[in-house]
């Protein structure tokens, strides 16, 4: 299954897209609805949330008076620990329930308000935020909520910033317009992403773009989106994964490159990477079949030394290629050593990009563009190890 994490500040709309995401065929598991069913008067959440705060949290009928247990916990951290103690092992208990009985093809949506605050984003194969300017959420929550405006400027202010919810964003809804303007860009997301995300992950199907090379202009989202793709590696990876680094172009400022966010996951040995194979696969990095090496460079030719595996990602919203390698191997101390080479000499840089044009336009293919680049590659490893000796450069201290 797809598992879309879905999230926003109050006010911004996220109930309105959770909405039509399952108008559209999602599954919804909604955090707090589950958090409020836990505690429904008899359970043991109720039990256990009224023996902590005492029954002055509790409404007429019994049931908690949530707008009364927020004053309780708001603005103070211990009571707020408290309460999470108690609710959070019952919400997540239940949503694994949930999650259990949802088909293995099935989108999953699920709407947690606090996801960027609690840092749930590498669990997910996507996460998905509604924004919209602080001045206009209060406004809402002034029109619709009934709220006092200083209630509502502290809530809002008491949640992650929007810079915050952005570096965890894989997808930002913007809600700043009409509801119309949200559901458009809800089918959207829906037809050209979630869907056949789904089916990807669902077959193990990585994305192949066909087709020329095509560079693009130097991404300054880049950096942010590979550590978003890390964190979800070594969420699933766990202990067998030594490290992981972004490498490839696109981990060279201010040069052109293909838009393919390059990772490289250090291993012990690829009986880890065929370990590895089916959680990576689940969490949307399907293996590349036929691929097990990389090309020898002439200082170090024999093949069984350039052994690797190789995963691509399965979004079709973000080409990305996981090369798995042993650590201290030919490969994984060249992709490192390349990277940091040519973040540290600007004009080697330079004319790496100069080749790479060159070579893109006239490569009628990607494997075409790939294999010319390959003689470049070789003559500048003398350049890059001349380099390292001159520096002091070691891929152990070499940072991500």
């Amino acid at each position: 299954m797809l598992r879309v994490g879905l999230t926003g500040g109050i006010g911004s709309g996220k109930s309105t897209a959770a909405r039509r995401l399952v108008a559209l065929g999602a599954v919804l598991i909604d955090a707090d609805q589950i958090a409020r069913d836990v505690v429904e008067p008899g359970t043991p959440g109720h039990a256990a949330v009224v023996g902590e705060f005492g029954e002055g949290i509790l409404a007429g009928d019994g049931s908690i008076d949530r707008p009364a247990l927020g004053r309780v916990v708001f603005g103070d951290e211990k009571r707020r620990l408290a309460l999470n103690a108690i609710v959070h092992p019952l919400v997540g208990d239940r949503r694994a329930e949930m999650l259990g009985g949802v088909p293995s093809n099935a989108v999953v949506i699920e709407d947690i308000p606090l996801l960027v605050e609690n840092q749930m984003g590498p669990g997910f194969h996507l996460v998905v935020v509604v924004g919209a300017p602080a001045e206009e959420r209060v406004r809402r929550l002034l029109a619709h909520r009934s709220m006092a405006s200083d209630d509502a400027w502290a809530r809002v202010n008491a949640q992650a910033s929007d810079q915050e919810r952005r570096a965890a964003a894989d997808v930002w809804l913007d809600n700043s317009g009409d509801v119309g303007g949200l559901e458009a860009a809800v089918d959207a997301l829906w037809l050209d992403r979630l869907v056949p995300f789904a089916v990807n992950v669902e077959t193990r199907t990585p994305v192949r773009h066909a087709g020329h090379a095509v560079l693009v202009p130097p991404d300054m989202s880049w950096p942010s989106q590979a550590a978003r793709l890390i964190a979800r590696l070594r969420n699933v990876a766990g202990e067998r994964c030594q490290r992981v680094d972004h490498i490839g172009s696109t981990s060279v400022p201010d040069i052109w490159a293909k838009d393919v966010i390059d990772l490289q996951v250090s291993v012990a040995s690829l009986d880890d990477a065929d370990a590895m194979r089916d959680v990576l696969s689940d969490a949307g990095f399907p293996v590349v079949p036929g691929v097990d090496r990389d090309n020898p460079k002439p200082a170090d030719p024999d093949p069984s030394r350039w052994r690797k595996r190789l995963h691509a990602s399965a979004d079709p919203g973000r080409a990305a290629h996981v090369h798995i390698r042993e650590l201290g191997s030919p490969g994984w101390r060249y992709a490192l050593l390349f990277r940091d080479w040519l973040r540290a000499e600007r004009a080697e840089a330079a004319n790496y990009e100069k080749e790479k044009m060159r070579l893109a336009a006239h490569a009628s293919t990607r494997d075409e563009y790939a294999e010319a680049k390959e003689p470049w590659f070789d003559a500048a490893l003398e350049r890059a190890d001349a380099w390292a000796r001159t520096s002091g450069w070691a891929p152990d201290r070499s940072s991500p």
